[in-house]
Parts: structure tokens; C-alpha cells; sequence
């Protein structure tokens, strides 16, 4: 019950209870329905009642052609009498008006020799006396003729008729008619139409208060929605709408959710982003501001903390420029795309990548093709992999560089027999800042590596794979398309 009466009850204002009714979108709907049947049926109106008219002339016609058939089984009999005279046909013509009995607004008459002889019923509407058009038509009739004219008094209406010539010893002597007016029939289909378009009057308004109670229930969520927006802030983003049923509206709050969840993640993300950048920042800048305020005169030490604090620098520097490119891969414009032969691209990484460390370099190239993609930035990506191997294992290990093509993928990967990557610490050393227990990061680098690598196989539309075992090694894969999808080309 109380669900019902929040469902009609208007939402509280400032203003009139009735302009905040007419905001409702379940008004205007309803007020644009309405609008529209109202606009459709007056448009309908000529048509139906063409259609009606139509149904009443093909109606009459049945009727007509019936008593026709009637009259000429009687007249075929009389036909059959030897010599019959004028005289005799004069008296069918009076046997037959007075035993048969017109339906409604129908007339039967008969002229013999081209003059009114008798009708049936005896008083002749104006549009079909003798004298007049209809008339003067019917005097001339030697074959069946089916006809109608439409009159001009509103009374009459329509007139249709059937004419047959009435001809005995080889000549036409009279006609036989059947005429009808419509207006009588018109009168009765649109009597009936106007009792139920009274009734239907009646059935739209109960059904536009019905219709409005219930697009209320129906639009409930929506209103959920809207009370749900209000109340979320920066600091609560954890409001959601609950989802009940099916269809539509149950879609939109599932898509409400969905993207509170995402803003949620995202801000959730970024202020953890700040928190860690923050605190990697603090660090440089302490012993920056340390040193220079322990600096004494004594050259060998001064020259001592100039060469830390430019050390120190650098590293921020780093972290800033990885922090901007990390922003940066969030922007249409981060990819500079490029057809890049695979095979001769690899063996240039392979080359840069021996100047890194000692070790025992090994280079497999799979397949040859070329792909789309941004020369620097894959560059940069297999090189901080790369780096990452070298850092990890000692002289002597082994570190393979290679590369696979197919049909619609290409995979870089490099392969280290170094110290290997924990389970747990596996899912972690994507995030920006995250700390594996075994600091699978350099010590000077700006803790930012994996992050850009995996930003940038995502940008290419692509991902990367891990697969480690602790004092076995790891193997970093790029798994990358042919071309990137084109959403993710520079715009």
C-alpha cells in the first residue's frame, strides 16, 4: 500500500503540487500518448468512415441484388404465358407490388413504355420521381444496369439501384428498379459508431489513470537513481541501486552500478597513486634537503653531496617522466603507429640489449611479417623487460630474447633463468609501486616499469603473460595484434 501511494504521490517541491506532476517524465508520456491517439484518431476518422459507408453500399448491394433475383424467378414465370399483352404485364406488375413487401428505404418501380407506371411504396423520394435525372436515365434502360448518385440532402444520402428491362414478344415495354437510399443505413453505423467512441472516451481516461499509476511503479528506479546521485560525493561512492527484476530499467541500474563501480576503482586508484607517489617522492626530496643543509665548506664533501643530490634528482626526474607517460597512455594520441618489420626489429632490440649486462644473450626469431605498431614505445617496453632480466640474474645466466608471428598475433618475450617471481607476488608486480617480497625492481628505478609495459601492450590492444618459478627464472610474454583494434589508433 504504501509503495502504491508513493507511486502516485508527486515529488515534493517548491512549487504548485501540479507543476511538479507535469514534470514527471510519466506525464509527458502519457500527455505526448494521449496527444498522439487523439491526433490519429481524428485523422482516422475520414478514413473509417469511408470504410463504414463502404461496408453499408456493399451491404445494400447484397440486398438488392436478392429482391432482384426474387423479381426476375417471378417474371421468367410470367414470360412463360402464351402472347402475353400490355395489358397483361400491367397486371403483373400490380399482382407483384402488392404481394412483395420492399425491405427498409427500399423502392421498387416500374415503368412500362418509358412512363411511371407504380412503385412500391407509392410516395417516390425527390432524386428519383418522374421528371428527374435518375428518372430520365431509367426510361432508356434495355439491359441490366447497376448504379448509384450521390444527393445532396443529407436525408437521402446515396442512392443505389438495379434496373432491368422488361421485355416479352422480342421488345423491351418497361423497366423494373430497385433503388435504396442510403441515409437511413449511414444514420444507424454512425449512431453506433458514436456509442462507442463514447465508450472508448471513457476506456482511455481510466486507462490513462491506470497507465499513469503504474509508469510510476514501472519509473521507480529511475527516481532510485536519481535520490542514489544526489547522495554521492567524493568522499561516498558507495552508493548503489538495487536491481529487481528484468527488461530495461533493470539494465539501466545494473549500468548504474557498473559505472559507480569503475569511478569507485578509478578514484580508489588515483588516490593510491598519489599516496605512493607522494611517498616516493618524499624520500628523494629528505635527503636532497639533508644534505644540503648538513653541506659544509669543505670541498671533498660538498663535491660528495652535490653528486648525491643530482643522483637524487635524476631519480625524481625519472619518476616524474614515468608518471606522465603512464597519464599519457590513457590519451588517444599516445601511439604513433607504424607498419614495423618484426624480424629486423627484434634483432635491433637484440643488439641494444647486449650492451645491458653480461650475459649469456640468446635471440629466437619464429616466423617473419610485419605488424602496426609504435616503434619507441615497444622499444622502450621490451627494453624495461629486458633491463628487469638483467637485474634479476647473474653472469652467466641466460637471457633469451624472442619473437613469434602468426596470422593475426605477434609475441615478444624474454626469458631469464634468474631468481624467479613468488605466486603470490606475480598478480602484484603489474601495479604501480607494488613491492614484491623479493623486490623484483632495481633499487634506482623509478617503480614504475611493469606498469608502463603492461599500459603499453594495452594500448597496442594486446596483454602481457607471466610465467615464473622461484630459482628457475620468468618469462615475460607480449601477446600483440597484427594491427591495433581502432579504437586504440591516434585520432
Amino acid at each position: 500500500m504504501t509503495n502504491w501511494l508513493q507511486s502516485i504521490a508527486p515529488p515534493k517541491t517548491n512549487g504548485p503540487w501540479w507543476q511538479s506532476v507535469f514534470r514527471e517524465a510519466r506525464t509527458r508520456i502519457l500527455l505526448l500518448y494521449v496527444l498522439s491517439m487523439f491526433l490519429l484518431t481524428a485523422a482516422s476518422i475520414p478514413i473509417f468512415r469511408t470504410l463504414l459507408y463502404a461496408s453499408v453500399d456493399r451491404r445494400v448491394r447484397e440486398d438488392l441484388a436478392e429482391e432482384q433475383e426474387e423479381f426476375l424467378e417471378t417474371y421468367e414465370v410470367w414470360e412463360q404465358k402464351p402472347k402475353p399483352s400490355l395489358e397483361d404485364l400491367k397486371a403483373f406488375a400490380d399482382e407483384f407490388l402488392a404481394e412483395t413487401l420492399p425491405e427498409d428505404d427500399n423502392f421498387h418501380i416500374i415503368l412500362i413504355d418509358q412512363k411511371f407506371y407504380r412503385s412500391n411504396p407509392d410516395s417516390l423520394l425527390e432524386q428519383m420521381s418522374p421528371g428527374s435525372q435518375l428518372f430520365r436515365g431509367w426510361r432508356n434502360v434495355t439491359e441490366f444496369t447497376r448504379g448509384e448518385q450521390e444527393s445532396n440532402d443529407p436525408k437521402v444520402g446515396k442512392i443505389l439501384y438495379n434496373a432491368n428491362p422488361l421485355k416479352f414478344n422480342g421488345e423491351s415495354r418497361g423497366t423494373f428498379v430497385i433503388a435504396h437510399a442510403t441515409a437511413g443505413e449511414r444514420q444507424e453505423a454512425l449512431v453506433g459508431v458514436l456509442i462507442f467512441g463514447k465508450v472508448a472516451v471513457g476506456v482511455v481516461f481510466l486507462s490513462f489513470i491506470f497507465a499513469w499509476v503504474g509508469t510510476g511503479q514501472l519509473l521507480s528506479p529511475v527516481r532510485t537513481l536519481a535520490a542514489t546521485a544526489r547522495t554521492i560525493s567524493e568522499s561516498d561512492l558507495g552508493q548503489r541501486i538495487p536491481v529487481q527484476g528484468t527488461g530495461e530499467l533493470a539494465e539501466l541500474a545494473e549500468t548504474f552500478n557498473a559505472m559507480m563501480n569503475r569511478i569507485q576503482n578509478s578514484f580508489d586508484s588515483q588516490r593510491n597513486f598519489i599516496n605512493d607517489a607522494g611517498h616516493e617522492l618524499r624520500t628523494p626530496i629528505t635527503i636532497v634537503q639533508g644534505h644540503l643543509e648538513l653541506m659544509d665548506d669543505d670541498p671533498e664533501e660538498q663535491q660528495e653531496a652535490i653528486e648525491i643530490v643530482l643522483d637524487e634528482l635524476d631519480r625524481m626526474s625519472r619518476l616524474v617522466n614515468d608518471m606522465i607517460l603512464l597519464a599519457k597512455s590513457e590519451q588517444l594520441d599516445f601511439l604513433q603507429l607504424e607498419t614495423i618489420e618484426v624480424g629486423s626489429f627484434t634483432e635491433e632490440l637484440f643488439t641494444k640489449a647486449q650492451a645491458l649486462a653480461q650475459r649469456n644473450w640468446q635471440l629466437k626469431i619464429d616466423g617473419a611479417g610485419s605488424m602496426v605498431g609504435d616503434r619507441q614505445r615497444l622499444t622502450g617496453a621490451l627494453l624495461n623487460l629486458l633491463n628487469n632480466a638483467t637485474q634479476h640474474t647473474q653472469e652467466g645466466d641466460e637471457i633469451e630474447l624472442g619473437t613469434a608471428y602468426t596470422s593475426k598475433t605477434v609475441r615478444f618475450w624474454v626469458r631469464d633463468t634468474g631468481e624467479g617471481i613468488t605466486p603470490a607476488d606475480q598478480a602484484r608486480i603489474f601495479e604501480r609501486f607494488a613491492r614484491a617480497a623479493n623486490r623484483y625492481r632495481s633499487s634506482d628505478g623509478s617503480g614504475l616499469g611493469l606498469a608502463i609495459v603492461r599500459a603499453i601492450t594495452e594500448a597496442h590492444g594486446g596483454r602481457i603473460e607471466l610465467i615464473s618459478q622461484l630459482s628457475v627464472g620468468s618469462t615475460f610474454t607480449l601477446v600483440l595484434p597484427i594491427e591495433p583494434p581502432q579504437e586504440k589508433r591516434s585520432k
